[in-house]
């Protein structure tokens, strides 16, 4: 259950979502590493007064855990742009679509049409992998999916619906390879198991044993590819 979003005097920019939880016995604070999103559970039946101040006392926090996250970014004309887990370059070059070539993406010139070459270039390399890393484990686990849906989401990497379709983030293209493998396998096991209980995790695992250091990996740096902004 969520309520309208919390404004603190000393940080009037950040919204604080409220939730109530009926197993939440105290009030917990979560800065997302994906997102930066902020948010306060609270027990189901406390009072929004104690919610307030407690989020209040913990301003000095708060402010401390987004000054961590990374800067928001606009990459242009030769600055660099994480794609399959490395750094390219990006160039203007005389041809009609962006492509990549060495250590270099080469994209048409115009700096006015520059993010939305880069997000459909990117958005249409990330359908064909997701296409293929998630036929694959499907296969292997022997439950088919509905769709693959791609989404520029900020509080997940994907999901799993209950008429089986998987939804990812089109952002999993810029990580390596075997991240994006990695959630792939996550979501096609949530066709057998739509939990993350121990069975869940046994079957992402017989779909892809060495899953750990990928999902490490997701966390770790999963918030500066959220920081890259190509359009408005």
């Amino acid at each position: 259950m969520t309520e309208s979003p919390l404004v603190l005097p000393d940080l009037p920019g950040v919204p604080v979502v409220l939730r109530r939880s009926a197993r939440a016995r105290r009030f917990s604070l979560r800065v997302s590493r994906i997102d930066g999103g902020v948010t306060l559970t609270l027990p189901a039946r406390a009072r929004l007064s104690e919610a307030v101040a407690f989020a209040q006392a913990q301003t000095d926090w708060l402010r401390g855990a987004l000054a961590k996250l990374p800067a928001l970014r606009r990459p242009g004309f030769g600055d660099l742009l994480p794609f399959e887990g490395r750094d390219l370059r990006i160039e203007a070059a005389r041809l009609r679509a962006p492509k990549v070539e060495g250590d270099c993406l080469l994209v048409p010139p115009g700096e006015d049409r520059l993010g939305a070459r880069l997000e459909t270039f990117l958005k249409h390399c990330a359908r064909a992998r997701l296409q293929e890393a998630s036929t694959r484990h499907a296969a292997a686990l022997g439950r088919p999916f509905k769709r693959i849906i791609l989404r520029d989401t900020r509080s997940r990497w994907g999901s799993c619906a209950a008429d089986g379709s998987l939804s990812y983030s089109w952002r999993l293209i810029m990580a390596p390879p075997e991240v994006l493998d990695y959630v792939a396998a996550h979501e096609v096991a949530h066709l057998a198991q739509m939990n993350h209980s121990p069975a869940f995790w046994a079957e992402v695992a017989r779909l892809m044993p060495d899953y750990a250091p990928h999902r490490a990996w997701l966390k770790r740096h999963g918030a500066a590819l959220q920081a890259i902004r190509l359009r408005d």
